[in-house]
């Protein structure tokens, strides 16, 4: 008797320690997931045979291309038609988990849809020693800042975003030279799975060497894991890509220097995304 009450009680125990464990594994991971948010632009259409109506879905998510966090503020997203010029956003729209917009193709060529945004962000430690987080602009991280602060950090923050649709024949994508851009040498819209695709990624409008890039197939929530790509740039900022297969990308990359432009910041950190579709 004194057996089977032992091994029932090493029974429950075993329990209690495996629904802990889980708990803890979960409790580790919904952290993890909490601060790993993706920024992305998913079109309805990337290539077009005529003028007509594109719809752009735009969220933060844990999940690249799936809407379980919360909508992209849309201030800094701009449209802009092949000759340069702005394009009206139509239907605007901000959801609680996605924000949604159109707008009108109709010039032959390529279409961008960017959000270019620039801030600060930074952190310091009070006098109990506690550490503080910085946002918003210059002016008013300087203003959060105490005068008996410690570890002061001041971080230039600079993100670009894309997506590509273009009307017929692509046309030519220009860079500006500032921050981190992609320059196409195979162009976004002209994607296929069977053959090798090439990118130049530019920092201030230098070849950006040895930059991981990382790629990430629409569906993650039809498989197993992530299963990402991990790349990197060769010496002259080239990227080479065979995509696996036919379908929607996420691309993502990150840069960091002190070749800041406001004085009070000592790093600056560059990240740079696009939403690349692949036909067979």
């Amino acid at each position: 008797m004194n057996y089977e009450i032992s091994s029932i009680i090493r029974k429950k125990a075993h329990m209690m320690f495996n629904k802990r464990t889980v708990l803890a594994t979960a409790l580790a991971l919904a952290a993890v997931c909490s601060h790993a948010h993706d920024l992305w632009f998913k079109p309805s259409s990337t290539v077009l045979s005529k003028a007509d109506w594109v719809t752009v879905d735009a969220a933060v998510s844990n999940d690249v291309f799936f809407f379980n966090h919360r909508p992209l503020g849309l201030e800094a997203v701009k449209v802009s038609a092949p000759d340069g010029a702005d394009v009206a956003m139509q239907n605007v729209l901000k959801g609680e988990l996605r924000s949604v917009f159109d707008f009108k193709a109709e010039q032959p060529g390529t279409y961008r849809v960017a959000m270019v945004a620039a801030g600060v962000m930074g952190g310091y430690k009070d006098a109990k020693g506690q550490m503080k987080r910085l946002r918003g602009s210059v002016e008013d991280i300087l203003k959060q800042v105490p005068a008996d602060a410690t570890e002061v950090r001041v971080i230039e923050t600079q993100r670009r975003m894309e997506a590509f649709v273009s009307v017929g024949k692509p046309s030519a994508l220009a860079v500006t030279g500032k921050g981190l851009e992609l320059k196409p040498i195979t162009h976004p819209n002209d994607l296929v799975s069977s053959e090798e695709a090439r990118f130049v990624f530019l920092l201030d409008g230098k070849p950006a060497a040895n930059l991981e890039v990382e790629l990430v197939a629409d569906g993650i929530r039809y498989r197993d894991g992530v299963d990402a790509m991990q790349l990197k740039t060769d010496a002259e900022g080239v990227l080479k890509v065979k995509f696996p297969r036919p379908g929607l990308f996420w691309l993502s990359t990150q840069a960091k220097d002190q070749k800041t432009s406001i004085a009070k910041a000592t790093e600056r950190s560059l990240s740079y995304v696009a939403t690349l579709e692949v036909l067979p």
